[in-house]
């Protein structure tokens, strides 16, 4: 599997244009999302296997320093321990989970399925992570196009991916696709937003069949 999760963004094969509709975002439950999200869940939302995986993977490549905004953010970001970040902010659904995020330097709360825009100014941030979450943005373009505009040039967004999800608020293509199509569908969100270099898969599920997957799909902002 690892083989293959990292060869889906090798010379993939994107259509020439965007090749989702707006029935493809369609949720079981529309209702508002902010009823959804009002009650704190203060759990991990992948295993500890996974969650050490993705804190390991963390370490290796952030910088002391780095500005980074963690979108889709709750109580915990997974972020190293030692990590010592220059502006570390959380953008989430849940004003009292982002209150207990101690790795967070500040927080806004804010449904970006609402409102795409986020609330920051151009060029903010060396690094974007969005944690088992974007199969939840139902206006990925608009999104990633905010994340272009936050990040500076040659910075990181970070996608990490895993199996799990409240299938009700994940978007209609994501519970109709496997692993491998889902690491196509978020190379083709970097993609067709152009104006990120060609996103990269890595698979960091740290026990295969044992415990929860987890990819990484990231690419960076362009530098010219």
């Amino acid at each position: 599997m690892k083989e293959l999760a990292e060869k889906v963004l090798v010379n993939p094969k994107f259509p020439d244009a965007w090749p989702f509709s707006p029935e493809d975002f369609m949720r079981q439950d529309e209702s508002d999302d902010t009823i959804f999200y009002d009650q704190p869940r203060l759990v991990y939302h992948i295993d500890d296997f996974a969650v050490g995986a993705l804190t390991k993977y963390y370490a290796e490549n952030f910088k002391d320093g780095d500005d980074v905004l963690d979108i889709c953010s709750s109580w915990v970001s997974h972020y190293p321990k030692d990590f010592k970040g220059g502006s570390v902010v959380g953008l989430g659904m849940n004003e009292y989970e982002l209150s207990q995020n101690k790795q967070l330097t500040s927080y806004d709360v804010k449904d970006l399925n609402a409102d795409c825009v986020f609330p920051y100014d151009d060029e903010s941030f060396d690094k974007v992570t969005c944690v088992v979450s974007v199969d939840y943005l139902n206006q990925p373009q608009k999104v990633f196009d905010e994340i272009a505009r936050v990040l500076r040039p040659g910075g990181e967004c970070i996608i990490s991916m895993s199996n799990r999800c409240f299938p009700t608020k994940a978007f209609r293509i994501w519970l109709q696709t496997n692993d491998l199509e889902h690491i196509f569908i978020v190379g083709s969100f970097f993609h067709f937003s152009g104006q990120f270099d060609p996103a990269t898969c890595e698979d960091i599920s740290p026990n295969p069949g044992r415990s929860d997957p987890l990819f990484i799909v990231k690419a960076a902002k362009k530098s010219d």
